[in-house]
């Protein structure tokens, strides 16, 4: 009895949000981010990590979708997970689907990671940073981005694998890419805002979403990391497909023939690979640097990235040997999704 009662308890203070976009029918469609979610809610809710049904929201824009994964839904499903949680508590946001840069907004300071919800309405490095600065002390939020330019998806935290030199990979095979350039940014939301595609993401945005924008945009002329403090810890922990400067690979289930299996993230695929490899207890670190080693076997020009502070860097990937490590050890290689 006291076994179950301690493995209700800790199904309660795990908590998920799981976001897919193939954007399908557009121009912009992907095959493999929905495959991608529907993988890691089984791989949660196995005997490994433990997670309660119940405590996974997944948003898709497949069709039937109840809830589409649009810019306000993320981020409500993401604030509604954070006020849920308590110290102690995992927090949990895995999005497959086109990352983007923005530029800044009157021609200095730096370009911008975001996140393309469904309805384009960018979720940027700066939501990132104020929904892990209300996650109480205590508690972890992970966030693994299989998107393109992910590396800094929490604006100004700590980096602790990151940019390197690039090995030759000319060789490497052509994928699409999980990257929506800004120009086809532009494009998109001038057609629906009506506004000429001269003017900033900004003003289109602000122009369509008004309050539920990026805080980005609003009264801080499209920069809020200009003058950023020096990183300080706290409970954000960002796995990234890929650096800054990068794009990750969206693989076709063409290869379906040669066992490749389904349409699929590279970098969701070989995180699923590594902990299939691997099911003790994994560090974020160990985590990302053998993913690096699979992407580079495979020949893909792309380099997972870690952002944390120093201790969450060592810390066990969504907390396993504190709460799930029982029982881990026996699950089955085959029960993971490739």
């Amino acid at each position: 009895m006291e076994g179950e009662t301690h493995t209700v308890r800790s199904k309660k203070k795990m908590l998920a949000t799981l976001v897919g976009c193939n954007y399908a029918g557009t121009r912009n469609e992907l095959r493999g981010c929905i495959n991608d979610v529907l993988a890691v809610r089984d791989t949660l809710v196995g005997p490994r990590f433990g997670f309660a049904p119940a405590d996974v929201v997944v948003l898709t824009d497949g069709r039937g979708a109840a809830v589409l994964p649009t810019g306000a839904n993320i981020k409500r499903a993401l604030a509604d997970m954070i006020a849920r949680a308590a110290p102690g508590y995992v927090l949990f946001f895995h999005y497959s689907g086109h990352g983007t840069l923005v530029p800044p907004r009157h021609g200095h300071g730096k370009e911008e990671e975001a996140i393309v919800p469904c309805d384009f309405n960018l979720v940027t490095d700066v939501d990132f940073r104020q929904l892990v600065d209300r996650v109480p002390p205590g508690a972890s939020f992970t966030i693994v981005s299989d998107s393109c330019h992910s590396g800094g998806l929490i604006d100004q935290e700590k980096e602790q694998i990151g940019p390197s030199v690039l090995p030759d990979s000319a060789d490497a095979p052509a994928r699409t890419a999980r990257f929506l350039p800004y120009g086809a940014l532009l494009e998109h939301l001038s057609g629906a805002s009506g506004m000429p595609s001269s003017h900033h993401a900004a003003d289109h945005l602000l122009a369509l979403f008004g309050a539920d924008a990026s805080a980005k945009f609003h009264g801080h002329g499209g920069t809020l990391s200009a003058a950023a403090p020096a990183p300080r810890p706290d409970e954000g922990i960002l796995l990234s497909g890929c650096q800054t400067d990068e794009t990750s690979a969206d693989v076709p289930a063409e290869d379906e023939e040669e066992g490749g299996g389904k349409a699929c993230g590279a970098f969701s695929s070989a995180v699923q690979t590594v902990l299939a490899a691997h099911p003790a207890t994994l560090s974020n670190r160990e985590l990302v640097a053998r993913a690096r080693a699979v992407l580079d076997e495979q020949g893909f020009e792309q380099h997972p990235c870690l952002y944390c502070s120093d201790a969450n860097a060592e810390a066990p990937f969504l907390s396993q040997s504190q709460e799930n490590t029982v029982g881990a050890a026996s699950q089955a290689v085959s029960s993971l999704p490739l």
